[in-house]
């Protein structure tokens, strides 16, 4: 089942590589690339992307959608 979400579009508008938040958020660019495709990733990851883009974990639903 694909995941919604916002990665690519807010990395993007934030003129970010791919390279840029994976070394941000401390995870590899494949898994940048597959978040970014809507694969499942763990909840850890998520949350390192959130932070690594510059929001809150409040914010999580502007990037992640239909996370409980």
């Amino acid at each position: 089942m694909k995941n919604k979400n916002k990665v690519k579009s807010i990395r993007e508008s934030k003129l970010m590589s791919k390279s840029e938040l994976a070394r941000k958020a401390n995870i590899s660019v494949l898994t940048v690339a597959r978040v970014e495709r809507g694969e499942e990733c763990r909840m850890e990851t998520m949350r390192k992307i959130i932070l690594a883009l510059g929001y809150s974990l409040e914010d999580r639903n502007k990037v992640f959608q239909d996370q409980e």
